[in-house]
């Protein structure tokens, strides 16, 4: 059973940058899709970036493409987030998920019901 910790939220201005991480352990499948999801309250959990472990290939939802940056270490574990430019409507909880071996990665594929192994998640704050 995977065990996935995220960290480096925090509170940042509006126009600045953070830079999220997520640990992953207890999981040795190479060719796995790796996320980011956020979940603002009353709102629910969306897909915010995706990395094709493995094949290095990344995904992006619209409402971050341009703006964000998903990466992994050279091992391809811990996975990272970079967002710049954070606006008004960034601020959620982030939570980093892993799917089961084998499920492709994809923009179209950044559901909930694709990943199985999810993080507690890493608050990240905007101020204006």
């Amino acid at each position: 059973q995977a065990d996935l910790a995220e960290s480096g939220g925090g509170s940042v201005q509006a126009g600045g940058s953070l830079r999220l991480s997520c640990a992953v352990s207890g999981y040795p499948y190479k060719y796995v899709c790796m996320a980011w999801f956020r979940q603002a309250p009353g709102q629910e959990r969306e897909g915010v970036a995706a990395f094709g472990m493995g094949f290095g290939t990344t995904f992006y939802a619209d409402s971050v493409e341009g703006r964000a940056g998903i990466s992994a270490d050279i091992a391809n574990k811990p996975i990272h987030l970079q967002m710049d430019s954070l606006k008004p409507e960034d601020p959620a909880v982030y939570y980093c998920a892993v799917g089961p071996p084998g499920r492709q990665c994809g923009t179209a594929r950044l559901e909930t019901a694709n990943f199985d192994y999810w993080g507690r998640g890493t608050q990240v704050t905007v101020s204006s």
